[in-house]
């Protein structure tokens, strides 16, 4: 009985560890490269796919919309394995080509994000009675 209470113990110990390093380091957001994970369409141009049909994994009696999403490479060949880490097993998923989504959508979510504004992330310099009107 010890045994396998020591066993369950290491194997808690060890999936907190490994849960807390994964979490460590950089955080990625949309819009920046690097990202992984749901990708809006939108606005954007018709993404480059690596696939031409969306896969499913778990098929389903209602019909969902798909997925479109970035994964790191290695995710979509073997989409069974990760399929859980999106919450996306029972959804078609289209897997948007990396380069496509570093090449379209980060330019232009940087460019709206941040269109009017100075370098000091204000909206311009306009005269807002602060003085500058003052000779």
């Amino acid at each position: 009985m010890n045994k396998y209470i020591s066993k369950v113990g290491i194997a808690l110990a060890l999936l907190i560890s490994s849960n807390a390093w994964a979490t460590d380091g950089v955080s990625v957001q949309f819009g920046q490269a690097g990202f992984y994970g749901r990708l809006d369409i939108g606005n954007y141009p018709q993404p480059q796919l690596i696939y031409r049909e969306p896969r499913i994994i778990q098929r389903v009696s209602v019909v969902q919309p798909p997925l479109y999403l970035v994964v790191p490479p290695g995710h979509a060949k073997k989409w069974s394995k990760h399929c859980g880490r999106y919450n996306a097993c029972s959804r078609p998923v289209y897997f948007v080509q990396e380069s496509w989504y570093n090449h379209e959508v980060v330019p232009r979510y940087h460019d709206a994000r941040y269109r009017g504004k100075d370098d000091h992330g204000h909206k311009g310099h306009k005269q807002h009675g602060h003085g500058h009107d003052r000779k």
